[in-house]
């Protein structure tokens, strides 16, 4: 069963199999759901992006099923070698020919359908790389309608200004909703940062994405890099003009381990797909914190705990787009698979038995750091942080620590709403205590701790322990310190001192 339906036959309907109704009606029943949908989201404020697959379809390689495309023009709709061969820059075998004159006005024509008739707010171009490809037989007279010297490319080769993304970008009716690229394909076109943009497209941060894996997990080199990914990427977005919100932060995504399997695998368990586990991503930053699966001994079961909040603290204080994937929010386990399109069972199904369950400590956990988030002025800039506002530190204050074997990064944030938040993320396997920055008049208290169980990993000031947990750690603070433990991070907030 390809459950996840990237397998594209007609780019203007709904799958009907995700419909109630079914194949009732001839599926026409399922175009008013998809409306009603979108109707009841935006009254609730909820913006609706729609998941495309424009780089293939289901028809398969030179060999496959004729459905639609393939027995209306091959050369036309589909990248072909000279003998007929389909080029697979998509991994499905067959790669859509996007930026032939036909097919780019296909696919405009299908872009605008779903906004003008379905009003939903924007789309996520799956292996959008493909989409800057030249087409085959590329020349000059198919885009511009005369010749230019010297213009004769290879089918497949990357181009700087890609007419379907030219298109797209300047349609009036496109140009006006969200634009969100996974900026690379299975040919090894990895444009993450460089993706064309027009000024408009988002990118999902793929290396976000594998540089918190790395250093949350406490890989040495990462300090750095890290520090760039909590400012939204300025190394990736801000020379070519671009703003925070133009990454797209993630830690997981539906392609890959969930985030329990995140901190409870180093290997891929995909034997249930009926590959012989030679399908998915065998490289995925992964680390079972000692010991493999579900079954394991109190103290790695707690570790994996810390490991998920600091994942999760990591994406709510990062300037840029959060993207968190279903059912994360309770620790959802697909028992390793990384690849799990083929399922539609408890595997990928949302458990909300999961999420009600008064055990689901993490999920309050999210709930409380996305809350955090929305009331925080400073932690949604529409511009990359700059001195003025942030400040560095390593384990004394204002001393930060970039050296290769770092695994520590803090700084301090200043925000309008909160006066000014500190956050410290220590990834060594060794605890430490931390010298907090001085504010005359003032002093820090905790507001969350990874390495504390619930509820005092986060204590808002509503809660009946807070000034128990403060008074225990008073010692610390009246003297500037903070201990933390292995694997963990921290949030803490300045406070005026004896009510000044």
């Amino acid at each position: 069963m390809n459950f996840w339906g990237y397998s594209t036959i007609n780019y203007f309907s709904p799958m009907i199999r995700y419909s109630y109704t079914g194949t009732r009606n001839d599926g026409s029943s399922a175009i008013n759901e998809v409306k009603l949908l979108v109707r009841e989201a935006h009254k609730r404020g909820i913006e609706v992006i729609m998941d495309v697959v424009f780089n293939h379809t289901a028809e398969g390689n030179e060999d496959g099923p004729i459905f639609s495309f393939r027995g209306i023009d091959n050369s036309v709709y589909y990248m072909l070698a000279p003998k007929g061969e389909f080029y697979n820059y998509s991994g499905c075998g067959n790669t859509f020919n996007c930026n032939h004159p036909v097919v780019r006005q296909f696919i405009v024509d299908s872009l605008r359908y779903w906004v003008t008739e379905m009003h939903v707010d924007g789309f996520r171009f799956d292996l959008a790389s493909i989409m800057t490809r030249s087409s085959s037989l590329w020349d000059a007279i198919n885009v511009h309608g005369n010749p230019i010297d010297g213009d004769l490319l290879t089918t497949g080769t990357p181009l700087n200004s890609p007419p379907l993304i030219d298109m797209i970008s300047n349609d009036p009716v496109l140009r006006g909703v969200k634009l969100i690229a996974e900026a690379w394909d299975t040919g090894g076109l990895y444009q993450v940062g460089t993706f064309p943009h027009w000024g408009i497209w988002s990118e999902w941060n793929g290396k976000y994405r594998d540089i918190v894996r790395q250093f949350i997990k406490g890989t040495d080199g990462f300090s750095g890099a890290f520090a760039e990914c909590l400012c939204g990427s300025p190394n990736l977005y801000q020379e070519g003009g671009r703003k925070p919100w133009n990454s797209i932060n993630f830690v997981c995504a539906h392609d890959g381990f969930t985030l329990a399997d995140l901190v409870m695998y180093n290997k891929k368990h995909n034997l249930a797909n009926g590959e012989d586990n030679n399908d998915g991503e065998s490289h995925n930053n992964s680390w079972n914190c000692g010991q493999e699966g579900e079954c394991a001994s109190i103290s790695v079961q707690r570790l994996r705990k810390r490991q998920m909040r600091n994942f999760f603290l990591c994406l709510m204080v990062s300037q840029g787009v959060p993207m968190i994937y279903m059912g994360d929010e309770y620790g959802h386990t697909k028992g390793g698979n990384n690849n799990s399109y083929c399922h539609d069972n408890y595997i990928n199904y949302f458990r909300w038995d999961k999420k009600e369950e008064s055990s689901s400590d993490f999920y309050r956990f999210c709930r409380l750091m996305t809350n955090f988030r929305h009331e925080c002025e400073s932690l949604g800039l529409n511009n990359f942080p700059t001195a003025e506002r942030l400040q560095w530190h390593g384990h004394v204050s204002g001393v930060p620590d970039w050296s290769e074997s770092s695994r520590f990064v803090a700084f301090t944030l200043i925000d309008s709403v909160k006066g000014e938040i500190y956050v410290a993320f220590n990834a060594s396997h060794l605890p430490v205590t931390i010298t907090l920055p001085e504010r005359p008049g003032y002093r820090w208290e905790p507001l969350v701790d990874t390495g504390k169980p619930t509820p005092f990993d986060f204590i808002p000031a509503e809660h009946p322990g807070r000034d128990i947990a403060v008074t225990q750690y008073s010692h610390f603070l009246n003297a500037n310190l903070y201990p933390m433990l292995s694997y963990s991070s921290i949030i803490l907030l300045l406070s005026p001192e004896n009510g000044a």
